[in-house]
């Protein structure tokens, strides 16, 4: 099971974030995630901060799909790759009602048939073939060059049946949120590899995404990650996948305890058929700290 890193981005200068990576890729760790919100651009971001390193993957997650037009995702895609030495990995998601209705006021109308759509469009413009797609929302007809790119490897988030079976038949895998080793084992994983063995794919990646805290008081890490991300259990994808672990929310599924607590707890995500553990530290200064020690420890 390989190791991942989201680091945190908000308010942090570029300096302190290449730092951060630099450190990272001196212990180890697999690939660097960075989030798509509402300061930094996530892949103007890689570019900016993979000069600090030499070698360490880079990954946006996730890229919502709604605000950029694929012909316009590949362009900035292949752009960062080239840039960065093609490091990088494309995560692609859907998004939320409250982001993509309410702040861009664009539908989120059946929201899989649109995302399989698009992928189906990128997939050739992210490898510089010309595309000439015509679907029933989404349409792209041109094609990107760029010289001495390869195509980034391209992820899709899925929590859901048909983004599943999107992510195993056009992707490379899937990177989860909130999803526990027993929801791995006994849905994510079948689902995405039925679907990629129904399309000749090989087996595809499962990336997966929670909250981690090295703490000698689980107790209150937990009421700290619920008032600080609870606000996601009211969100239909994630209340879909947390409903299904017989979760009430985020904190039920975060990774939390001294550092061998949390070493038997990623077992369990690597027996469950987690390729990559995205290490998401949350807490106090203290435990953040003590968790990125013990992250970059664990590789």
């Amino acid at each position: 099971m390989r190791i991942g890193l989201w680091i945190d981005e908000e308010g942090k200068t570029i300096d302190e974030l290449g730092a951060a990576a630099k450190a990272a890729e001196d212990a180890g760790i697999d690939r660097i995630w960075f989030s798509q919100r509402l300061g930094w651009d996530a892949l103007t971001l890689i570019a900016g901060v993979a000069p600090y390193t030499t070698t360490i993957g880079y990954a946006v997650g996730v890229a919502p799909v709604y605000p950029r037009h694929p012909l316009a995702l590949a362009a900035q895609a292949l752009s960062v790759q080239a840039l960065i030495g093609n490091r990088l990995t494309v995560g692609l998601g859907s998004g939320h009602p409250h982001l993509v209705e309410g702040m861009l006021g664009l539908s989120m109308d059946r929201p899989a048939a649109y995302v399989r759509e698009y992928v189906e469009a990128l997939g050739p413009l992210l490898t510089g073939e010309p595309a000439e797609y015509a679907g029933e929302r989404v349409t792209a007809r041109g094609q990107v060059t760029i010289p001495g790119t390869e195509a980034p490897e391209l992820i899709l988030a899925a929590l859901g049946p048909r983004m599943l079976r999107t992510a195993g038949e056009l992707t490379a895998g899937t990177t989860t949120s909130w999803a526990t080793p027993q929801v791995i084992e006994g849905f994510i994983r079948p689902t995405l590899d039925r679907a990629a063995a129904a399309a000749g794919r090989p087996e595809p990646q499962v990336v997966a995404g929670t909250c981690v805290a090295v703490t000698d008081d689980p107790d209150a890490t937990r009421g700290w990650i619920r008032d600080h991300y609870g606000a996601a259990g009211s969100m239909p994808a994630y209340r879909a996948i947390l409903d299904r672990g017989g979760n009430a929310g985020p904190e039920d599924t975060a990774v939390v305890g001294d550092e061998e607590a949390v070493a038997r707890q990623l077992q369990q995500y690597k027996d469950a058929g987690t390729t990559e553990f995205l290490f998401c530290p949350v807490g106090t200064d203290a435990e953040l700290r003590r968790t990125v020690r013990f992250a970059l420890d664990y590789v």
